[in-house]
């Protein structure tokens, strides 16, 4: 009671808004350095709300609207911990959704260089071609052309190829035999 005899009454609301619902994260893995990256997703969203993609806790720019059902964000072509988090953008609850794509990027085969080639006489012998450096565990091929003319495991040494009597390019790509990564020397 006031000291003039009124009575004073006042009331507040409370309003509690619900958290959005929770999905998992999906995708991630492994790919070549250059490559298109690998995929990542949502395996549900809610409708309206806003879901956005971090890398390690930092925002990537890439954000999608649920629809209801799974979201794809791309193919994020950084290495790193991909998680999710949504907001309800009309109550300002948010969550992060549950688990993270791991993606991580191998490394093509250092380029090298391809040696020797020219022109030779009829009825000689042929000219060598070989790489001037290669890599253990990486695996050359010598193309001329969409054709394999040779093959050879690298040693950390140069590579001989041998004697070639074929007129034409000759090119030489190496593919890494624990990750499949390819790269033109």
């Amino acid at each position: 009671t006031s000291p003039f005899g009124c009575t004073i009454t006042a009331s507040v609301g409370i309003t509690v808004s619900p958290l959005p619902n929770v999905y998992s994260v999906t995708g991630g893995g492994t790919f070549c350095a250059g490559g298109i990256g690998v995929p990542v997703g949502l395996s549900g969203s809610q409708g309206g709300l806003d879901y956005k993609l971090y890398n390690g806790g930092i925002y990537t720019g890439i954000s999608r609207t649920g629809s209801g059902s799974s979201l794809d964000f791309g193919h994020p072509s950084s290495s790193g911990y991909y998680t999710v988090k949504c907001t309800n953008m009309a109550t300002g609850c948010w969550d992060t959704m549950t688990g993270g794509a791991t993606i991580l990027i191998n490394s093509i085969p250092a380029a090298g260089s391809v040696t020797g080639g020219g022109s030779y006489c009829t009825g000689d012998a042929g000219v060598h071609i070989g790489l001037g450096g290669s890599a253990a565990g990486v695996n050359y091929q010598l193309m001329r052309g969409a054709s394999v003319v040779a093959s050879a495991a690298g040693t950390g040494f140069p590579i001989d190829f041998g004697l070639q009597t074929t007129a034409g390019n000759y090119t030489v790509t190496g593919t890494n035999g624990s990750t499949g990564c390819m790269g033109n020397m």
